[in-house]
């Protein structure tokens, strides 16, 4: 293996015995997981069907190639809310996640033994669950339509942004937060004068990042019922007409890609 000279050379010296050893145990146990994981795969696979799969692909191919222009018509307004999802479902997380953030980072909580594991647990329970369930969930209890998905899109953004705003609370400078500390501030001045401007970066640029990941999220939660463009691909898939399917996902291309132009810039001018 090679070892780095003072100098910059590279000196090739023999492996000794044991490290060998643990290197070839280490390859021989990954040798023996992929083949566990291979074999449970392919006792659970029809592979009839995955041998039928290019000719399978090829005729969806062919039959989404001749998509149906004037069908945009029909999913602006569907389109159009689940932007609306996206947007209100990541407000509300961050209005309920900047200050779970400041409970859970270690030097702003309140208590580190009570209050800060309590903040801990609904980030990690709200990161542990993928928004398409939250939106399952919801519609059993909520009913079909924006609600259910503005709430999953919520719920589902205060794991994220409550995670990484906290790490940026406790990566901050003490001395700035010592400083106005001395002078006699208040607890809250301490926070709006110290922590605040120096999270104000991060915080935005999670906002808007975590507003890009949500528009890609919200297209996929109409599958389940919560609203917006997803309904419309639900109902063109089960009707076999994959000519819509196609201008459903051109419309959903552009939408990212716009909603990507729009974070990129909007992070720009504010960090």
């Amino acid at each position: 293996m090679p070892v780095l000279e003072s100098d910059g050379r590279k000196v090739w010296q023999r492996r000794d015995r044991a490290e060998q050893f643990r290197i070839w145990l280490t390859w021989l146990g990954g040798g023996v997981l992929f083949m566990v994981c291979w074999q449970f795969i392919s006792a659970q696979t029809i592979w009839i069907f995955v041998l039928d799969a290019p000719q399978q692909a090829w005729d969806m191919a062919r039959r989404m190639s001749n998509p149906p222009l004037s069908y945009f018509d029909r999913i602006w307004a569907p389109m159009w809310d689940t932007i609306n999802i996206a947007t209100l479902g990541t407000l509300i997380g961050v209005a309920l996640a900047t200050p779970l953030a400041f409970l859970a980072a270690s030097n702003t909580t309140p208590s580190v033994y009570l209050i800060r594991p309590i903040a801990l647990a609904i980030i990690v329970a709200s990161r542990s669950i993928n928004s398409l369930i939250w939106a399952l969930l919801l519609v059993l209890i909520l009913g079909p339509g924006l609600l259910a998905g503005i709430i999953a899109i919520a719920l589902r953004s205060i794991g994220f942004i409550g995670k990484l705003l906290y790490e940026a609370i406790e990566e901050i400078d003490t001395r700035q937060v010592e400083a106005i500390r001395a002078t006699g501030a208040a607890p809250g001045q301490v926070l709006s004068y110290g922590v605040w401007p120096q999270v104000l970066p991060a915080f935005a640029g999670i906002s808007v990042y975590r507003w890009d990941i949500n528009i890609r999220e919200a297209t996929i939660l109409g599958l389940v019922g919560a609203g917006g463009i997803g309904v419309q691909l639900q109902a063109s898939v089960n009707m076999l007409a994959w000519g819509q399917v196609t201008v459903i996902f051109i419309a959903i291309l552009g939408t990212v890609v716009v909603s990507e132009w729009v974070s990129a810039k909007v992070r720009h001018a504010i960090i």
